[in-house]
């Protein structure tokens, strides 16, 4: 049995691709910062589904990440680094984010995922394994009040192709899912109505079929990876 673990899967794209993959059999390790909604959704999800309350951004709970995929017995095929912050909302002019404020973005969305891939490591490497990053088209355009999510999207693209770089067996991914309708795309922009931007649940099928295509390790668009009905990539 193929087994993920996906960070931030409590809601938004990390919930849905939970839900696809273990619908398709895959044992699921995922987190979250609130507990009583990630077990909540770990519920619906099913009973290959095993979740972990805690923030990433915790040493102590990244180790408990690992301890669940060693209690099913160390094999990893797939790591989802999911688990993101904006950083404080409504979103601000770059050079007024205080210190404090930077960091909290940077361990978040670049220090906490390269810490749990680096943990990680071993079990993914017995398993010939991959690893997606969710990054942002923010990563490559410039949007005023963005600043300080858009670097450490960035930099995360950056580590991701350079772990695939420096471990050539390794399916390394930063992927661009595009806008979507989550918490996190209506706390970015306040009071607008968002319900133009396609559900998480549709990025799905493109990331399976990351999965199924394994591309040479980089940086994607969601759209970009799509398949006619005969299964071909276009």
């Amino acid at each position: 049995m193929s087994t993920a673990l996906v960070t931030g899967g409590s809601a938004g794209l990390g919930r849905a691709l939970t839900t696809a993959l273990a619908g398709r059999g895959w044992q699921v390790v995922v987190d979250g910062r609130d507990a009583a909604r990630l077990h909540e959704a770990a519920q619906e999800m099913g009973a290959h589904v095993r979740p972990v309350a805690g923030d990433v951004r915790d040493p102590r709970h990244r180790d408990r990440l690992v301890r669940e995929v060693d209690d099913l017995g160390g094999r990893l095929d797939l790591l989802v680094n999911n688990a993101s912050t904006l950083g404080p909302t409504p979103l601000r002019p770059l050079a007024t984010l205080a210190a404090e404020e930077l960091d909290d973005i940077w361990l978040t969305n670049v220090a906490a995922p390269l810490a749990l891939t680096r943990a990680l490591l071993p079990a993914l490497r017995a398993t010939g394994g991959i690893v997606i990053n969710v990054s942002s088209d923010a990563a490559v355009e410039h949007y005023e009040t963005w600043g300080g999510y858009a670097a450490s999207k960035a930099a995360l693209d950056h580590l991701t192709v350079t772990l695939g770089v420096e471990n050539p067996w390794l399916g390394a991914y930063a992927v661009d899912p595009g806008d979507m309708r989550t918490a996190m795309q209506q706390a970015a922009f306040p009071g607008e109505d968002i319900a133009d931007r396609p559900l998480p649940q549709t990025v799905v099928p493109q990331l399976l079929e990351l999965l199924r295509r394994r591309p040479p390790s980089g940086r994607y668009r969601a759209s970009e990876l799509t398949a006619d009905r005969q299964g071909r990539t276009a």
